[in-house]
This record gives C-alpha cells, structure tokens and sequence, in this order.
C-alpha cells in the first residue's frame, strides 16, 4: 500500500470543503478521477476511482502504471486538520529559514498545540522567526494542512510536473507532494 498527498503548504485554508469541491469537478472534468464515490479507498472507505483518462497525467502515459486492479486505488480528500508525513519513522528534522538552525524537534513537539488549531505558527526559538509551520523546511517532505489529496497506490514518482504546477496554480499555494509507503 501507498500513497500519494498533494497538499498545500497552508496550515489552514481558507474554505477548504468548498475548494475541495471545486478540485474534485476538475478531476472529474479532466477525466483524471470517476464522479461517483465508491469504496475503493483504504480500508473500504469512500473514494474516487480512477477515471478514464487518468493515464495523462502520468508521465509515461499509459494505464499499466495505474493501480487499475488494486482494490484501493481511489483519490480520498481529507478537509480536516492533518499532519502529512512519508512513513511511520518520520525522523523530523526540519531547519530554520532565516538562521538555518536545527529546529525539527522543537518543531515536531509544537504539533500538539498545531493540531487543534490552537495556531498555524512556529516561531524559531534561535532567532524568533515566525511563519505558518509549512514555512519551515523538513528533510522529508511532509506537509501540515486541513485539505488534502490522497492517491492510494497511484505512482506518485510518476505524476507530470504540468499536472502538478496546475494543481498548486488551482488551489492557488506552493504544494508539497508527500509520498507515503507503508
């Protein structure tokens, strides 16, 4: 199982729900994604298929790198506050833009005031920077957010760079791509 997360780089967007739906009509449109929900996400859960022409936005196109007969191979959309990293030994380390100090484990214990919305800022505690905790740059790329798409088994290494700068330039953020492996 795996998954490919394109979220934006905002802790918390504005009108996530109704940008969700606004994302799904493109996908549905461009034929990337089926317009009926069926269980095809994890666990069973409710998702979108594949769609019937899926396949361009993979580079090379072509439905043999498509999890086509995978049970989960939905798109999944998650409009709550969620905290997006590669795999389960997530090490966490992250610096700070402005003076570049190592502030990951900091950062990482500051995720519990974050993720009850109680702020959607870290402030370095080397030199008092302050911007929303996406601004501060992880190894691994991970991403913190209340929107977020989920590609379940589709190949994420894969994606064409065209697609994914539309998809940054519709959401109207700078996305991070997180890919997890499980």
């Amino acid at each position: 199982m795996s998954q490919f997360i394109i979220v934006p780089k905002i802790s918390s967007y504005p009108g996530p729900e109704a940008r969700a739906r606004v994302m799904l009509r493109w996908l549905i449109e461009r034929g990337v994604v089926e317009a009926q929900l069926t269980r095809c996400g994890v666990n069973g859960q409710w998702a979108h298929a594949i769609g019937p022409r899926a396949s361009e936005v993979i580079e090379p196109a072509g439905l043999t790198l498509l999890p086509v007969n995978e049970p989960c191979n939905g798109v999944q959309v998650v409009t709550k506050r969620c905290i997006y990293t590669p795999k389960d030994a997530f090490r966490g380390e992250a610096r700070c833009p402005e003076c570049r100090a190592k502030v990951g484990e900091v950062l990482v214990e500051h995720l519990e005031v974050w993720m009850p919305g109680e702020t959607d800022n870290f402030i370095c505690p080397e030199c008092d920077h302050e911007d929303d905790i996406n601004g501060f740059p992880f190894d691994e790329a991970c991403a913190f957010s209340d929107l977020g798409f989920i590609f379940n088994n589709w190949p994420g290494a894969y994606f064409r760079r065209g697609f994914l700068d539309e998809f940054a330039e519709r959401l109207g953020f700078p996305i991070e791509c997180v890919q997890v492996s499980t």
